[in-house]
C-alpha cells in the first residue's frame, strides 16, 4: 500500500510557530486539528488545510466530504497557475486515495486532475516533485507500471534533492526501495528503507516512522526483521491504528498447518 507526502514547514528551530504547531499535529496524526489551526483566507492557507484533509484520507480512510469541501475552497481562491496546479494536485491525491482505498473508482480523474497540474506547475518549479511523485504512485497502484513508476520516483527524488525537500525525500527513498525490492535487489531496497527511516525519524515524522520500519523489515533477515516489525506495531498502537492499512502488513504470520505451536 501506498501512501502520499506532502511538503511543508514546521520542521526547524526558528520555523514560524504556526507551521511548526501545524507540523507537530500533523506528525502525530492529528490532521483535524492541524487544518482547525489554519485560517481558508488566503489561497496558501486553504491550500494547506486541504492538503492536511487529503492526507487524513489516505491514512485513516475517514474525512472524505470534509477533504471535499476544504478542496473546494482552495480550488475557488487559486488564482495564479502555481496555486491552480497545486489544488488539482490535491485533487488527483484525494481522487487516487478514494480509488486506492475502494471508496469509489475515481481513477480517471485523478490521471485528468494530475495532467491539468503537470500543464500549470513548470518543471524545476518546487511544487512539481510532490507531482511526479503523484504520478508515481497512480503508475504503481493503479496502471500497475513499475518501470513508469520508477521513472517518475527518481524524478520526484531529483526534485526533491534540488528543493532541500527531506519529507519528500523520505516518501521517493521507500518507493523507490520498495521497486527494487520487488526486483529481488536486496542491498539497493536495504538502503533505501534505511534512509527513508533516518530521514523521518530525523523529522519526528511519527504516523510515517511505523510503515518505514515495516517496510526495512521486509527487506531484512531474522531477527532483525522481527525487532523492527513489533517496533512497527508499538507505534501503530500508540497512534490509534493509523495508518489503517498497515495492520495488514504487520499481521502475525499464521503458523504451518500442522506445526508445533508452544
Amino acid at each position: 500500500m501506498a501512501y502520499t507526502a506532502m511538503s511543508g514547514n514546521g520542521t526547524n528551530a526558528g520555523d514560524d510557530p504556526l507551521q511548526t504547531a501545524v507540523w507537530r499535529l500533523r506528525s502525530r496524526a492529528c490532521w483535524a486539528d492541524a487544518a482547525a489551526l489554519l485560517q481558508p483566507v488566503t489561497a496558501q492557507a486553504s491550500l494547506q488545510r486541504a492538503a492536511l484533509l487529503v492526507e487524513r484520507c489516505l491514512y485513516t480512510e475517514q474525512g472524505w466530504e470534509e477533504a471535499e469541501d476544504a478542496l473546494r475552497t482552495a480550488e475557488a481562491q487559486a488564482h495564479s497557475d502555481d496555486e491552480r496546479g497545486a489544488a488539482a494536485c490535491e485533487r488527483g491525491q484525494l481522487a487516487y486515495a478514494a480509488t486506492l482505498h475502494s471508496v469509489r473508482d475515481r481513477a480517471d480523474e485523478a490521471r485528468a486532475a494530475l495532467g491539468r497540474a503537470a500543464a500549470l506547475i513548470p518543471p524545476g518549479a518546487a511544487g512539481r516533485a510532490l507531482l511526479d511523485f503523484r504520478r508515481g504512485l497512480l503508475a504503481e497502484n493503479l496502471a500497475r507500471s513499475p518501470q513508469a513508476a520508477r521513472a517518475a520516483y527518481r524524478r520526484a527524488h531529483a526534485g526533491a534533492t534540488a528543493h532541500a525537500d527531506p519529507l519528500l525525500l523520505s516518501f521517493t527513498w521507500r518507493h523507490l526501495a520498495g521497486l527494487a525490492l520487488r526486483d529481488g535487489e536486496l542491498a539497493e531496497a536495504r538502503h533505501g528503507f534505511a534512509e527513508s527511516l533516518r530521514i523521518r525519524e530525523e523529522l519526528g515524522y511519527l504516523v510515517g516512522t511505523a510503515p518505514a520500519l515495516a517496510s526495512l523489515a521486509d527487506a531484512e533477515a531474522e531477527p532483525e526483521a522481527s525487532r523492527l516489525r513489533e517496533e512497527a506495531r508499538r507505534l501503530f498502537r500508540l497512534l490509534g491504528g493509523v495508518p489503517t492499512w498497515l495492520s495488514r502488513q504487520l499481521a502475525p504470520i499464521p503458523p504451518a498447518t500442522g506445526a508445533a505451536t508452544a
